[in-house]
């Protein structure tokens, strides 16, 4: 029996998809994963949300546990709030379209641009020894996911922009050549802010342990983390814009609001924050925000059954749709025979 359940026809098709590359952690939710799942509500999208492992292993990764972080992320997606009444699932290996289709389009596109990409050069510095030819065809296969489905519609955060128009670059000549295919995919932004980095630098981020705090992270794994966000003295006559003071100010406004940060800004400007009072607050914050997101991937832990439902429903429902593009992109390329 399928899990989706939208009485109105959407108009239209939403796409977005998150590497398993490790546990999500703050930054991915607030930043990210909350404002794709808000899309569920609205009953004029269909929307298809994909773990995609293929794109996990341009990355280094330890094969004997890559099935149980692929779980993972297909856990905390549920975790996180998505309904599978309203929308769907699914793992990117396992809808070969995905690949095939990448393979196709890639005939089309110049390497000379996907080499210039900012992307791809942060990841050779970040890993200059497995600068691989998937890690350089990952925007291919990024633009395949969506035109794969048609999505008119693509949440992504604003790093990912230059990979989405690539995947619009690739739609306008796919269709300028053979005939009009696809639409072009526009950028829905599900978020004007990142979470800063727990040591000042930057964004959280999976690629630097001590940046984030992880969404199965304990409270006492949480308070360590932020009891070891530098501070200064307390005082100044203005607020700080960089380092842990600055930090902990953001996650503040994030997590309670503008007035609770001006409130410890007037502090600072006076006679200055107690930091081991305001470190105490906020974590007691995060542990109060991420207690129904585990006490939720604890149920679904404990009921692996209902996981492989959802997954299978979304794979029911996607490879059609998979196929069918597929089918037509074949047959508009000349690779459709009758003998």
């Amino acid at each position: 029996m399928p899990f989706h359940s939208k009485t109105k026809k959407p108009s239209q098709r939403v796409f977005s998809a998150t590497r398993p590359s490790g546990p999500l952690h703050l930054g991915n939710y607030l930043g990210a994963l909350k404002g794709y799942l808000q899309l569920q509500e609205k009953s004029d999208l269909d929307c298809i949300y994909a773990v995609v492992d293929l794109h996990g292993i341009t990355s280094p990764y330890q094969h004997q546990n890559y099935p149980q972080q692929v779980q993972e992320i297909a856990l905390e997606y549920l975790a996180c709030g998505l309904n599978p009444k309203k929308a769907h699932l699914v793992i990117q290996s396992r809808i070969p379209e995905h690949v095939e289709l990448a393979y196709l389009l890639s005939t089309l596109y110049p390497v000379s641009r996907l080499e210039q990409l900012p992307t791809y050069k942060d990841k050779k510095k970040e890993q200059p020894h497995y600068i691989n030819m998937g890690l350089l065809y990952y925007p291919i296969l990024m633009a395949a996911d969506i035109l794969l489905y048609k999505a008119q519609l693509v949440p992504v955060g604003v790093d990912q922009l230059p990979h989405l128009e690539v995947a619009r670059e690739i739609a306008r000549a796919f269709n300028r050549r053979f005939g009009k295919t696809f639409p072009e995919p526009q950028p829905y932004l599900v978020s004007t802010f990142s979470i800063p980095s727990l040591d000042g630098k930057g964004k959280m981020s999976k690629s630097y342990p001590n940046s984030y705090i992880s969404l199965l992270d304990d409270a006492a794994t949480i308070q360590k983390k932020i009891a070891k966000v530098a501070t200064d003295k307390g005082s100044g006559k203005t607020i700080p814009t960089k380092g842990g003071v600055a930090v902990l100010l953001q996650l503040i406004e994030i997590l309670e609001g503008k007035d609770k940060r001006r409130t410890y800004e007037s502090m600072y400007l006076k006679d200055g924050i107690s930091y081991n009072n305001l470190k105490a607050e906020l974590t007691q914050v995060i542990v109060k925000f991420l207690q129904p997101i585990q006490s939720e991937r604890n149920y679904y832990q404990q009921h692996p059954e209902i996981i492989k439902n959802i997954l299978k429903e979304g794979e029911e429902y996607a490879r059609p749709i998979a196929q069918k593009t597929l089918a037509e992109v074949k047959e508009k390329m000349g690779l459709s025979y009758n003998f």
